[in-house]
């Protein structure tokens, strides 16, 4: 009789762990069924995060902004304090524009962004990522839920991400997105994100955001100009190499020229800091996610300005995924 009481009390004690650990965690559906509540309830959000990039020789470290209020305006701040490097994408009811303080340049174009492409810091992007791979791996663990999936990333070889949500409000808290090999290129951890935060339609003014932005990182002058030096591609697509590299008299325009299979142009030349009546407009082209900048695709050329220098890519043989695998492979040594 001990025997069987005692074999009735293990029976209750197990059948209560297994209750408790089933309440502990969620199914796959049932996070995806919240998920898609979450983010039809949400009227915006603010983030932080830091993202390293591992793309080049040395690893990088951002610092990340992002404000986001429904519809469909954003502000997201890219800032590097170790290279005075800071640059923001701003999206209200007048376009996209992308702007960079130190040299007082701003872009305003039409554009689809953020839709075209998957965005590894904006929270949207990331659920959209996982509810529309129907392939999707899943796993809960001790601190959230783990889901690893396809990406939809301009740079072809962000092969594959793995996204956990935080177990209480099912935002996305990390994020590692990786080559073909498993090899980590990027790495996002969240800090702070408050949802359904409230702005009002002044925080995403163009003319507020570049003055604010020029407070904190100030115009830079020409004194400051510094020597050309040139970046090299730690990339470059298989049966093309580097045929020429020229240098002008004054030392400040570098131009590389890559021949073979998919030959390529690249320009660099110092920046000038543009005065500050002009508005530089776009009608074409495309915002193009380098992780340490956003570079502008237009036509068969991508440019991007990093700490005080103008980048030029240009093909007529490479794809636009090659392009973005070029000038992310350049963030090395950016600014040395």
């Amino acid at each position: 009789m001990k025997n069987l009481k005692r074999a009735l009390s293990l029976l209750v004690i197990a059948l209560l762990i297994t209750a408790l650990a089933a309440c502990g965690s969620k199914s796959q559906q049932d996070v995806l069924s919240d998920l898609e509540g979450t983010m039809k309830k949400m009227s915006g959000y603010k983030a932080e995060a830091t993202m390293t990039l591992q793309t080049g020789e040395q690893p990088i470290t951002y610092e990340i902004e992002v404000w986001h209020k429904k519809p469909s305006f954003y502000r997201v701040s890219l800032k590097n304090a170790e290279k005075d490097q800071s640059q923001m994408i701003l999206r209200n009811s007048e376009g996209v524009f992308v702007l960079t303080p130190a040299l007082n340049k701003s872009f305003r174009f039409q554009s689809e962004w953020p839709e075209n492409s998957s965005q590894v810091y904006l929270m949207e992007s990331l659920v959209s990522d996982i509810l529309n791979d129907d392939e999707r791996n899943f796993k809960a663990g001790e601190k959230g839920y783990v889901f690893n999936t396809k990406t939809n990333y301009q740079n072809k070889n962000l092969y594959q991400q793995e996204i956990t949500l935080d177990k209480s409000s099912l935002m996305p808290s990390k994020v590692k997105v990786m080559d073909k090999d498993m090899k980590v290129l990027v790495d996002v951890k969240f800090k702070n994100t408050k949802m359904n935060a409230k702005f009002d339609d002044g925080q995403f003014d163009m003319e507020r955001n570049m003055e604010g932005a020029q407070l904190e990182v100030p115009t830079m002058a020409s004194s400051e100009e510094k020597a050309l030096t040139p970046v090299f591609p730690n990339y470059v697509p298989e049966g093309t190499a580097l045929l020429n590299q020229l240098a002008n008299n004054d030392g400040d325009e570098v131009i590389l020229t890559y021949a073979g299979d998919q030959s390529f142009t690249i320009i660099q030349r110092q920046a000038v800091v543009t005065p500050a009546t002009k508005m530089l407009t776009m009608d074409e082209g495309n915002l193009v996610d380098l992780g340490f900048a956003v570079g502008v695709l237009s036509g068969k050329t991508l440019s991007w300005s990093v700490n005080g220098v103008d980048y030029y890519l240009a093909s007529n043989e490479l794809t636009e995924e090659d392009m973005a695998a070029i000038a992310s492979s350049m963030m090395s040594t950016q600014g040395k």
